[in-house]
């Protein structure tokens, strides 16, 4: 970021000085920053510390380490005795950083893309930045960086040199989206799709996609909305256009003749044949939604079919790895029922062109809410139609699919479930066999990452 003064941070994010003296905050009338951080454990010379807090943490726990490694001054939401230290005194600090954010935003020259939905948010981040990246200066978000902290700190992390910022953001409960938009303030924004997924938080389809769409609110007035076209609502607003991508010819930006071909796909956008080394129809979908965001920067089809060849996998986002001549997808990022099946329909297609055996280490979906059941039942069902051979489940809903899937296989299917990842860890080296295809998906609270590393040091 931008070298900014103490005194014009305090003005924005109204600081008032500690105990209410009627002064200007101590030493915020001289001095700068150049970096902000909410995590003492890597303050830098020259940071400003933001003391934020939640359920398990407490940054006012940590500003005396924070000035003692070089903050320069520390964002706080109570009274603190730090002698000597220059503390700006707000009445919540996350909102603080988000008001400084926005108004970062304002002052640069950067064009923001903010992309969100149910799946598929950084895959789509990821295709851009890596073809957008050929041509012109673009930031991203550091890792899945898409809620109330993470947003705020990518746009604070990029400099005048930047010409484009691509951030996602992330929802599971109403009214955060409205939220993040706000601050982001984009020229671009993108809804993937929209599946179940935060159901707990959300308790419809319908509610989710309203929060999706919402990410409208933010737009410039010369903005972009780029739409799954499978998604039926449409937003109002004052941007400038929608545009909508999908396999479908009827969207602006679509693709024909489609080929999965196990790692990857290949398929004709406008008449160039575009290769894509990411496996799975889903990530087709995610390719032309980055090519959606990509034209709007100048980017021609054969510019864009040039660059994502050599693109990477995500980690742990259908992530092809070998371990010896055991072969995983590693998609354990998280899930919901879209994603599921995504990554299912992927697992079938690489056994068809294999012929192995197919095993599928599932892990709970998780908020959910009152269709748990139902979803996890679902889920079941289409691991038996993928004539999955082997189901090692992982978590108490996942118990679930396993039975659902025994009721609806009409072959011999082995599962076995266990309580946590640890438990099934211990047991892979009795049911993982040389050869075999491994899917691995769940939701994050399974750390189904310790299984991808157990595999890796049995095969490897």
């Amino acid at each position: 970021m931008i070298k900014f003064s103490i005194k014009d941070l305090a003005c924005i994010i109204k600081a008032q000085p500690q105990h209410d003296t009627g002064r200007e905050p101590r030493a915020a009338s001289r001095g700068s920053f150049i970096r902000v951080s909410t995590d003492s454990r890597t303050i830098k010379t020259g940071d400003c510390f933001f003391a934020l807090t939640g359920d398990n943490f407490d940054g006012h726990n940590y500003i005396d380490d924070a000035f003692a490694k070089g903050a320069v001054c520390a964002v706080v939401s109570r009274d603190i005795e730090s002698v000597g230290n220059c503390l700006l005194k707000v009445t919540d600090t996350t909102k603080a950083l988000g008001d400084f954010a926005a108004e970062y935003r304002r002052l640069m020259n950067f064009k923001v893309v903010a992309i969100t939905g149910s799946v598929g948010k950084t895959t789509v981040r990821q295709i851009a930045y890596h073809v957008l990246s050929q041509r012109c200066r673009v930031y991203q978000s550091l890792k899945n960086f898409n809620n109330q902290i993470g947003l705020p700190l990518t746009l604070l992390g990029a400099d005048p040199k930047h010409e484009i910022v691509i951030t996602e953001l992330g929802t599971n409960h109403p009214g955060e989206i409205a939220y993040l938009t706000a601050i982001a303030q984009p020229n671009i924004a993108v809804v993937t799709n929209v599946h179940p997924a935060h159901l707990e938080g959300f308790g419809s389809v319908d509610a989710i996609a309203k929060e999706k769409l919402s990410i409208s609110q933010g737009l410039l007035p010369d903005g972009v909305l780029i739409l799954n076209s499978a998604i039926e609502l449409r937003p109002t607003g004052h941007f400038a256009k929608i545009t909508t991508f999908s396999k479908s010819d009827t969207s602006d930006f679509h693709a024909q003749n489609i080929s999965l071909e196990g790692a990857g796909s290949r398929f004709f956008i406008n008449g160039v044949e575009v290769y894509l080394p990411l496996a799975g129809p889903g990530n087709i979908e995610n390719a032309l939604a980055a090519w959606a965001v990509c034209s709007q920067f100048g980017i021609t089809i054969d510019d864009f079919a040039q660059a994502v060849k050599t693109l990477s996998a995500v980690p742990m986002r259908a992530e092809l790895l070998q371990f010896g001549t055991l072969t995983v997808l590693n998609d354990c990022y998280n899930a919901n029922p879209a994603s599921m099946k995504n990554a299912i329909d992927i697992l079938a297609s690489l056994v068809l062109k294999e012929k192995r055996r197919a095993v599928f280490i599932c892990g709970d979906m998780a908020e959910l809410g009152q269709q748990t059941q139902e979803l996890h039942a679902d889920l079941g069902a289409d691991v038996a139609r993928a004539e999955v051979q082997l189901l090692l489940t992982v978590g108490d809903s996942a118990k679930i699919v396993a039975q659902a899937a025994k009721d609806a296989a009409k072959y011999d299917l082995r599962t076995k479930s266990f309580t946590d990842a640890l438990s099934a860890c211990n047991n892979l080296i009795k049911f993982i066999k040389d050869y075999d295809i491994v899917l691995v998906k769940g939701s994050r609270i399974n750390k189904l990452e310790l299984t991808v590393e157990k595999l890796k040091e049995l095969f490897s």
